[in-house]
């Protein structure tokens, strides 16, 4: 299993990075993860629209999701005729993305397979299970299996929650969110993580290695790095576009 990242800022994207996106290959099949603003370049960069085999998305903010209108356009305009893309979500959480458009000008781009926070299913090759996390709107972490066994645990975006480290147990890698390095603001601390945290759930669940995701814009990687490292001593790193991390039974 190959995970790209296409963007990993929070909230909204800067000139150096989209925001949440990443595109997780196994077998040739072709898997885009929470396509958030400003990730559907990185994405063109590393593949084409009308090669994306299906996305799946862990809530519906747009920082997560908003890039699936230019994935669409793309693929209902472009001239390849691909297939209609499977589009895997939570009820309602595409519904604003999805209507952005005359009614009618993507007809058949997609097809909205929904689902609920807890349940399991496959998508291609990967099998996938899901818990649903604390967070201003339903949000779904996903578990990613592989067929050899190899695991991507992703928490989308969510507040602290005993669910983390289960859902990411004994995984290859587990890509977490971490909008802040030490402290969360009073106001969002129900619903966002840091760092700090994160590098202790990664500990606890025996991840292999830590992938901090979600940054707040501006936030220097060194501070998230450090407030992480205090509780995992596994490999830890930020999402970076471009950044490539290969999952694998070791």
């Amino acid at each position: 299993m190959e995970l790209t990242v296409l963007g990993g800022c929070g909230a909204w994207p800067t000139p150096e990075q989209g925001c949440s996106g990443y595109l997780v290959v196994c077998d040739g099949f072709r898997l885009l993860l929470d396509p958030g603003y400003a990730t559907f370049p990185a994405l063109t960069a590393a593949t084409r629209a009308e090669d994306v085999d299906a996305v799946l998305v862990t809530h519906g903010h747009p920082d997560h999701c908003a890039d699936i209108n230019p994935l669409l356009r793309a693929r209902a305009l472009g001239g390849a005729d691909p297939p209609p893309l499977p589009l895997y979500a939570l009820p309602g959480a595409l519904d604003a993305v999805l209507a952005l458009d005359t009614p009618g000008m993507l007809e058949g781009a997609w097809e909205l397979r929904e689902f609920t926070a807890g349940a399991a299913f496959g998508i291609g090759p990967f099998a996938v299970a899901t818990r649903l996390l604390p967070h201003f709107v339903p949000n779904a972490g996903v578990r990613l299996t592989g067929p050899r066994g190899d695991v991507l645990a992703y928490t989308g975006d969510t507040g602290p929650s005993g669910q983390v480290p289960e859902l990411a147990r004994d995984a290859g890698l587990l890509l977490c969110e971490a909008t802040h390095p030490e402290a969360v603001p009073a106001e969002d601390e129900e619903c966002l993580l840091s760092a700090a945290p994160a590098g202790r759930y990664a500990r606890q669940a025996g991840a292999a290695r830590l992938l901090l995701t979600h940054l707040w814009p501006g936030t220097p990687h060194e501070d998230a790095l450090r407030a992480a490292r205090k509780s995992f001593a596994g490999p830890v790193s930020v999402a970076v576009p471009g950044a490539v991390v290969l999952i694998g039974v070791t």
